[in-house]
């Protein structure tokens, strides 16, 4: 049987790795096998941190609606709760928009759901 060579196989490979790795410091930047477990490494991290950017930013809009409807006397789960009666679908991030940015805003709608 012949003999299989990869070489640019394995080039191309290695290339993308270190394209991928350019930037850090040293032999991480430099060599693949240090460059190549950098690199699985931080891709791993990026993949987790997307989910949890998702439950950081929703955790902030909670805290921002939650600080906004104390200040007019309501819970937030109270709130919460007359959105949904008076079929008021906005998310908790425009919900969040609205408090921090359009305070007279926020408070008719407070008002409206009273």
């Amino acid at each position: 049987m012949a003999r299989v060579k990869s070489g640019k196989v394995t080039r191309r490979r290695h290339k993308k790795v270190l394209k991928m790795a350019s930037g850090y410091y040293g032999k991480k930047s430099r060599l693949f096998k240090a460059a190549n477990q950098t690199v699985e490494r931080g891709l791993a991290f990026a993949f987790r941190d997307r989910k949890q950017k998702k439950r950081a930013f929703r955790k902030l809009w909670v805290t921002r609606i939650n600080a906004a409807i104390r200040e007019h006397g309501m819970s937030y789960s109270s709130f919460m709760g007359a959105l949904r009666k008076n079929n008021i679908n906005l998310d908790r991030k425009m919900l969040a928009e609205l408090a921090y940015f359009d305070t007279p805003g926020f408070k008719a709608m407070v008002d409206s759901v009273r």
